[in-house]
């Protein structure tokens, strides 16, 4: 397959920058196109211009204030990490952001070097679909459980969320915010309704309505329903309003504030 074009059955990136035409399944490939097939249900705002540069003002703020005690988290982490299990510190991810964009994601490694995504996506299938994922954990039914290619360090910095921390860079960049849906993978959007495509309208972020109220708590189709509410609705005192409920979540590695 060429540079161009890439992802079967779902999307179509050209030159990693701009979405390619309808493939011959008629998948919707832009929120823009989702709209125009007339899915009703959804009062969707368009954020102004002014609601926009005001949150790029409050994110780049915000973490490059963030940044500052963060650092020394991030470098006994990046120690940890390096200590832990062979491999590159920082996990890099191609993700799909605003209106179908690929961007690449950082993360701090939490998985073994080299093991196998198979069984994410057969679960992230599941979870789509409508099914549960993890039959032996009833207050988290909706995330995979017993994850055996998770290292010991990896355990600590997912339930703290530590891991997320290098999509700091990621939100100095503009490619995600602060608060937003999050990004999903390509072949998560590969199985993506019209509807659930709504959610990638907006700039994907480091935690939402998900994130707070949500988690391995909630279906796929309630998470899409809280992201496309979200971004009909969205505010800067919204956004500072989930940014402040996320503290808990963070403090008691769960969601559901």
């Amino acid at each position: 397959m060429g540079e161009g074009m890439s992802v079967e059955r779902g999307i179509a990136v050209a030159d990693r920058k701009r979405l390619a035409q309808p493939l011959s399944d008629e998948r919707v490939l832009s929120i823009e196109r989702a709209i125009a097939w007339g899915i009703s249900g959804v009062d969707f705002a368009t954020a102004d211009v002014r609601y926009r540069r005001l949150k790029r003002i409050l994110d780049c703020v915000l973490v490059s204030l963030a940044l500052i005690p963060l650092s020394l988290v991030m470098l006994i982490t990046a120690f940890a990490v390096w200590a832990d299990s062979p491999g590159p510190i920082i996990f890099r991810q191609k993700r799909i952001g605003m209106n179908g964009v690929e961007f690449e994601m950082y993360k701090f490694r939490s998985m073994y070097h080299g093991c196998s995504a198979a069984s994410h996506h057969a679960a992230t299938a599941q979870f789509i679909q409508g099914g549960v994922i993890n039959l032996a954990n009833s207050e988290m039914p909706y995330k995979l459980g017993n994850d055996h290619r998770i290292t010991p360090v990896g355990k600590f910095i997912r339930k703290t969320s530590v891991d997320e921390l290098p999509q700091l860079w990621n939100v100095l960049k503009g490619e995600m915010s602060i608060v937003g849906p999050r990004p999903p993978l390509e072949y998560e959007v590969a199985l993506y309704s019209p509807r659930d495509l709504l959610r990638l309208s907006g700039k994907p972020g480091l935690t939402g309505p998900w994130q707070v109220y949500g988690r391995g708590k909630v279906t796929f189709q309630q998470m899409v329903e809280q992201d496309i509410a979200y971004v009909a609705t969205q505010s800067v005192l919204y956004d500072v309003r989930l940014m402040l409920l996320t503290v808990p979540v963070l403090v008691l590695g769960r969601g559901g504030a």
